[in-house]
C-alpha cells in the first residue's frame, strides 16, 4: 500500500511532540506538513522549537527525526488540509472547535481535544473496545455535516484506561456501578499552563477541573451502543474523584466496580488476560500484542515500574482486590410480615482494582492503523493481584444518586 501523507496541527507542543515521535518511520504513513500557531510558522521546525535564549524546547525522549527538523511550520489557522491525506491534530478544544471542522472539509481529522467528543454524532474512538461498533457513525457525520472527510476524537488520558478495564468486566459479568479515584502525573497536564513546581512538590492536588465529568461522561459513551444516529450512552454511573500527584508520567487508578452477575478475583482475572480487543487480526503495525497485562503482585502497578509496559502503549491496570457480596433486603408481604426480598440482589460483585496508564500522549495518541479509515491511538492495560476487601457496598450503592 502507498504511504499515506499526514499533516500534524500543534507540532510544536507536548502532544504534537509525541505524534511526530510516534509516526518516525511508520510503515503506513508519512509526515509531510506540520502547522502551528502563527507565532512560530514560516521557520523550520528545527528552529521553531528554539526559545530566544537559544534552549530547544523538545520535551520527547527520543530524538526528532532530522526530515522533521527542516520541515516548515505552517500557520493552522492558514493551513490547506486538502493537500495531505490525515490530519493528526494536537491543539486546545477552544481551537480544535475552530479549525478541525475546516480540516474535515477536505480530510479526516485525528484529533486529541475534548472539543467534540460529545456531539451525537462524534464517536469517542478508542482501539481495542469500539472502533469496530462505533467508527460506523462517521459516514453519517460526513453526511450530516456536508464533509469529506470527519473528526474523530480520542479519549480523556484518564478515561482510557477505565474504560479499557471495563470493556472484559461489562462483555463477562456486566456492570452496575462504578466508583475510582485517579492519581494523575504531571504530564497530563502539559507545561502552559501546566502544574506549578511550588504546587506539587510535596504535594497532591486534590481536583482536576473538568476531569471527572469528562471520565462519567467519556466512560458511558465509549462503552454504549451505537443507536439512530447517535450513541446511546452505557447506563452504568461512573463516580470519579480525579487528583495530580507529584509522578513525572503515568496515571495511577483505584476503581471500584459493581458487576451485575456473580464473579470471583480468578474468574475477573482471567476474563482481562483472555481480553481480544476489537484491532486484533487486522495486522496494524503499532498495536500492542496484549490490551490487558494481568499482575498476580498486590504491590502492582507502580507508574515507575509499569508506565512503558509494551513500550508505553500498554494500559497498566492492576487489579488489587476482588469481593463478592450477597445483599438481603426485608420487605413486608401483603400480611405485613417481613419478607426474605434478597433474590432480586444476591449475586453483586464488588471488585476493586488499581490502573496505570502512560499519560505522555504516546499512549493516547500512537497511531494504528485502521483499514481504510485512518490511525488511531491502541493502549494496554496492566491488571495487577485481586484479593478480598467486602466493606465497600456502602460507597459503591452511593454512586447510583451521583447521576
Amino acid at each position: 500500500m502507498r504511504k499515506r501523507s499526514v499533516a500534524v496541527v500543534g507540532a510544536t507542543g507536548i502532544a504534537g511532540q509525541q505524534f511526530l515521535v510516534a509516526l518516525a518511520d511508520h510503515p503506513w504513513f508519512d509526515v509531510t506538513l506540520l502547522a502551528a500557531s502563527a507565532r512560530s510558522a514560516g521557520r523550520p521546525y528545527g528552529e521553531a522549537i528554539r526559545d530566544a535564549n537559544g534552549a530547544r524546547r523538545w520535551w520527547c525522549s527520543e530524538e526528532p527525526a532530522a526530515n522533521v527538523l527542516s520541515l516548515p511550520v505552517e500557520d493552522a489557522a492558514q493551513l490547506d488540509a486538502g493537500r495531505v491525506d490525515l490530519v493528526f491534530a494536537a491543539v486546545e478544544s477552544d481551537v480544535a472547535r475552530e479549525l478541525e471542522p475546516r480540516y474535515a472539509r477536505a480530510v479526516p481529522v485525528v484529533s486529541t481535544a475534548a472539543a467534540f467528543r460529545y456531539e451525537p454524532d462524534v464517536p469517542i474512538a478508542l482501539p481495542g473496545v469500539n472502533l469496530a461498533t462505533h467508527v460506523p457513525l462517521v459516514e453519517q457525520q460526513r453526511r450530516r455535516r456536508g464533509w469529506k472527510g470527519f473528526v474523530l476524537p480520542l479519549p480523556n488520558c484518564t478515561t482510557v484506561g477505565l474504560a479499557i478495564s471495563l470493556k472484559p468486566l461489562l462483555d463477562a459479568f456486566g456492570v452496575e456501578r462504578v466508583l475510582m479515584t485517579s492519581m494523575q502525573g504531571l504530564s497530563g497536564a502539559g507545561r502552559s499552563p501546566g502544574v506549578i513546581a511550588l504546587d506539587i512538590l510535596d504535594n497532591l492536588i486534590p481536583y482536576i477541573p473538568k476531569e471527572e465529568e469528562k471520565v462519567a461522561t467519556e466512560t458511558a459513551k465509549i462503552l454504549g451502543r451505537l443507536g439512530e444516529g447517535a450513541i446511546v450512552p452505557y447506563p452504568a454511573p461512573v463516580g470519579a474523584t480525579c487528583t495530580r500527584a507529584a509522578v513525572l508520567e503515568g496515571h495511577t487508578i483505584a476503581v471500584t466496580v459493581v458487576t451485575t452477575r456473580p464473579c470471583d478475583p480468578a474468574s475477573a482475572a482471567e476474563t482481562m488476560r483472555a481480553f481480544r480487543p476489537d484491532y486484533a487480526g487486522l495486522d496494524l503495525p503499532s498495536a500492542p500484542a496484549r490490551a490487558i497485562l494481568v499482575h498476580d503482585d498486590p504491590f502492582r502497578p507502580q507508574p515507575r515500574l509499569d508506565r512503558d509496559a509494551e513500550g508505553g502503549t500498554t494500559r497498566t491496570t492492576a487489579r488489587r482486590a476482588a469481593a463478592r457480596t450477597t445483599r438481603a433486603r426485608k420487605a413486608e408481604n401483603g400480611n405485613g410480615e417481613a419478607a426474605d426480598d434478597s433474590s432480586t440482589t444476591a449475586g453483586e460483585v464488588f471488585l476493586t482494582f488499581s490502573i496505570i496508564s502512560f499519560t505522555s500522549s504516546r499512549e493516547r495518541i500512537s497511531p494504528t492503523a485502521l483499514r481504510n479509515v485512518s490511525d488511531k491511538c491502541v493502549t494496554n492495560t496492566l491488571v495487577g493481584s485481586m484479593t478480598v476487601q467486602p466493606a465497600v457496598s456502602a460507597a459503591l450503592r452511593a454512586t447510583s444518586a451521583i447521576q
